[in-house]
C-alpha cells in the first residue's frame, strides 16, 4: 500500500476497526494520529505502534464537539505540518428497539456521533485540504447504510447519511484533487458486535445465518480496505462505497 510518510488521522482509533486501521497504516509507514474519546485507549494503541517502530500521536477528541475537532486538526498540523488522510471511524452502536419505542436521547446521541461527528470532521479537514491542494477522506459507514436494518432506526439513519455525505462531497471536490470514499462493513468482530450479542445471545446464530460466508468479518480485513482507499493506488476512485460483508448484501 502506498501510504508511506502520509499523515493520517483515524477517529475512534482506540479499539476495533479504528485500532486495526491505525496499526495497519503505521505498519505501511504512515504517521498516524490516534484520535479517540478515551485517551487511555488511544495511548495504548500509540504505544503499540511505537513498540513496533511506527510513528503516532494520541489525541483525545469528542467528535460531537466542533471545537475539539478543530483542535484535532490543528494539533495534527502543529506536529506533522500537513494532513493527507482522515478516516472518520468514530461511532456508536444501535439500540435495537422498534421505531415507536426508540428513546429520544438515544436518537440524539447516535446522530450526534455517527452523523454530525463525521460532518464536523469532513468540514474541518476539507478546509485544510483546500489550502494544501489535495486530500483524502475515508468515511466508515455500514451495511446498515445501504439496506434495511429493522429495530435500528437511529443507527440506520446515521449510516445512510454517511453514505450520502460521502457521495455529495465527492462530487463537490472531485476537481480539487480531494477524494472521498466510504467503507461499509457488515457484521464485524468488534466491541459493538460484542455489545449486541451480550444483550441478546440468540443474535449470534441469527446473524451468522444471514452471512453466506458463515462468519463475522475481522477488523484487520476492514482495515485493509481503508488503507487501500487512502493509498495512491486508488487515485481515480471517489464517491464509492466499498462493502465488506461476507456476501450478506447478496
Amino acid at each position: 500500500m502506498e501510504v508511506k510518510n502520509k499523515v493520517v488521522i483515524v477517529t475512534g482509533a482506540g479499539s476495533g476497526i479504528g485500532k486495526a486501521a491505525a496499526i495497519h497504516f503505521a505498519g505501511h509507514g504512515a504517521k498516524v494520529v490516534i484520535s479517540d474519546i478515551n485517551f487511555e485507549s488511544a495511548k495504548k494503541v500509540a504505544d503499540e505502534i511505537a513498540t513496533n517502530g511506527g510513528q503516532s500521536l494520541p489525541i483525545k477528541t469528542d467528535v460531537t464537539k466542533f471545537q475539539e475537532v478543530e483542535d484535532l486538526i490543528n494539533q495534527t498540523l502543529s506536529n506533522f505540518e500537513k494532513l493527507d488522510v482522515i478516516v472518520n471511524n468514530a461511532g456508536i452502536g444501535p439500540n435495537l428497539l422498534p421505531t415507536h419505542k426508540a428513546r429520544l436521547e438515544d436518537w440524539d446521541r447516535v446522530i450526534a456521533v455517527n452523523q454530525t461527528g463525521v460532518f464536523y470532521c469532513m468540514k474541518v479537514a476539507l478546509q485544510q485540504f483546500l489550502k494544501q491542494g489535495y486530500g483524502n477522506i475515508v468515511n466508515i459507514a455500514s451495511l446498515a447504510g445501504l439496506k434495511a436494518s429493522p429495530n435500528n432506526i437511529s443507527y440506520s439513519a446515521s449510516k445512510f447519511a454517511v453514505v450520502g455525505m460521502t457521495k455529495s462531497a465527492a462530487m463537490e471536490y472531485a476537481t480539487k484533487n480531494i477524494r472521498i470514499n466510504a467503507v461499509c462493513p457488515g457484521y464485524t468482530e468488534s466491541a459493538l458486535l460484542d455489545q449486541l450479542i451480550n444483550a441478546k445471545p440468540e443474535m449470534d446464530a441469527i446473524l451468522k445465518s444471514v452471512i453466506p460466508m458463515k462468519r463475522y468479518g475481522k477488523a484487520s480485513e476492514i482495515a485493509d480496505a481503508i488503507v487501500w482507499l487512502a493509498s495512491d493506488q486508488t487515485k481515480f476512485m471517489t464517491g464509492q462505497t466499498i462493502t465488506l460483508d461476507g456476501g450478506t448484501s447478496l
